[in-house]
């Protein structure tokens, strides 16, 4: 039988060998799930066009073991148990549509995905002369001209900003950009010459209120092109009253990708391609997680979940190969299911990739992670997640489905059944990873 059709997985908290509770789980592989068991129908009037006015009155879900509650984001530290850590996503939204302007009156969108192969997306935000990036253009059509032109008056001079398409494939293009003023870096021009990007779903042109309302209050790391919208949520008085209840926090950072809100649009997941995104973790970090372990970590979004979860991945392929490189390490769509079966705990795994950075001489982890989690898959680290409602069809209702079971359709029936207001800009929950969610 093909490792395809049927792999083998240990309960979370694995009994010593021998004990009658004892077992394995044989499971379809996720590679063979059908998309259409993780839809629903999402009205269009229930999709939050616009954040509310306050970000901690949004309504929180609560789900802990079958049982649903209500309440808002401002009463979250009662929900949550002191011994707990929370783990939220540093990354900052950049302006990643640059609007080229032609002389027949015609407009060139570029949007700024990621920067080309073999270049780390810090280094491509603070280059200060050119650089190249993989983009989507609308009107490509009408790019006849070998370069675009964009010329800025801002408060430390002027600048010419140029663009030229240097390749296409598989709908994106390879634009390679330049600018005649040294003393700019590429984020900066990004900031004055481009246009925050909001969730295609809005349907809307990005509003003034947004550079400040999609952001969350603690992004400090530019290089997203999507927001970590369960953070949204989050206010600086929150945040301090989370500290006063004893609720520790951590940051990691995962630079969020267009490729978030690409549906599944392939039959069985086989077919679909995941994403890949840079994530950045200090040993810091690491090692808090690592003390909390195996006290409650709590992953506010589905980024963080991933970044952490990447980590026990990361971590697994440390052991199995103390002298991998970086690129190695990093995390395959499949390799949640395909690594061998071998079950390490998470502190083992923690403490692996933290031998194999002080060996590598690293304080800080920058590579890509391709992880897919889908039902099938078992939380490492992660003890439970706070996070919007997403879309139907998606490698993120695809996440929580992993997370608590068949018992997200009930978490959807009673968001859509008591006036949830849905994805970006909507309300949210609290997840409790249910152990039988396989």
């Amino acid at each position: 039988m093909s490792y395809r059709t049927l792999y083998f997985l240990k309960p979370r908290h694995t009994p010593k060998r021998g004990s009658h509770n004892f077992f394995f789980f044989a499971l379809m592989h996720p590679s063979q799930l059908q998309i259409k068991d993780y839809t629903y129908e999402l009205p269009d009037e229930r999709i939050a066009r616009y954040p509310l006015a306050e970000r901690d009155l949004s309504k929180l879900l609560i789900y802990k073991e079958g049982n649903i509650s209500e309440d808002v984001y401002r009463n979250l530290p009662a929900h949550l148990p002191a011994d707990c850590m929370l783990v939220f996503n540093n990354t900052k939204v950049i302006e990643a549509r640059i609007l080229f302007h032609k002389s027949t009156g015609s407009i060139i969108e570029i949007f700024c995905l990621e920067p080309a192969a073999g270049v780390e997306l810090t280094q491509a935000m603070m280059s200060q002369e050119s650089v190249r990036w993989t983009c989507l253009v609308g009107g490509a059509g009408k790019w006849k001209q070998q370069f675009l032109e964009k010329q800025l008056t801002t408060p430390k001079g002027e600048v010419l900003l140029k663009a030229e398409k240097l390749k296409q494939e598989q709908g994106s293009f390879e634009i390679e950009f330049s600018w005649d003023n040294t003393h700019f870096t590429f984020a900066e021009l990004l900031h004055f010459a481009g246009v925050l990007p909001l969730p295609p779903y809005l349907q809307r042109q990005t509003e003034a209120a947004d550079y400040d309302r999609y952001q969350t209050v603690y992004a400090r790391q530019e290089g997203s092109v999507a927001a970590p919208t369960a953070g949204l949520h989050f206010t600086p008085l929150l945040l301090q009253q989370l500290q006063e209840h004893g609720i520790k926090k951590q940051f990691v950072t995962l630079h969020v990708g267009a490729g978030t809100f690409q549906p599944v649009k392939s039959e069985t997941m086989e077919q679909h391609n995941m994403h890949r995104e840079w994530i950045e973790i200090t040993t810091d970090t690491i090692e808090d997680l690592l003390k909390q372990l195996p006290n409650n970590i709590i992953a506010v979004g589905t980024t963080s979940l991933r970044s952490i979860e990447s980590l026990y991945w990361m971590g697994v392929k440390a052991i199995v190969n103390p002298n991998a490189g970086i690129e190695e390490l990093e995390v395959q769509q499949w390799d949640a299911y395909d690594l061998p079966k071998q079950e390490v705990s998470a502190s083992v795994a923690l403490q692996a990739l933290l031998e194999w950075m002080k060996h590598h001489q690293l304080s800080q982890l920058i590579c890509h992670t391709q992880i897919l989690i889908a039902p099938g898959y078992k939380a490492r680290i992660a003890s439970a997640i706070i996070t919007n409602f997403h879309q139907p069809n998606s490698t993120l209702l695809l996440l929580v489905a992993a997370l608590i079971g068949n018992d997200w359709k009930k978490i959807y029936d009673h968001a859509m059944a008591n006036n949830f207001r849905f994805l970006s800009y909507g309300d949210g929950s609290l997840l409790w990873v249910r152990e039988s969610s396989v």
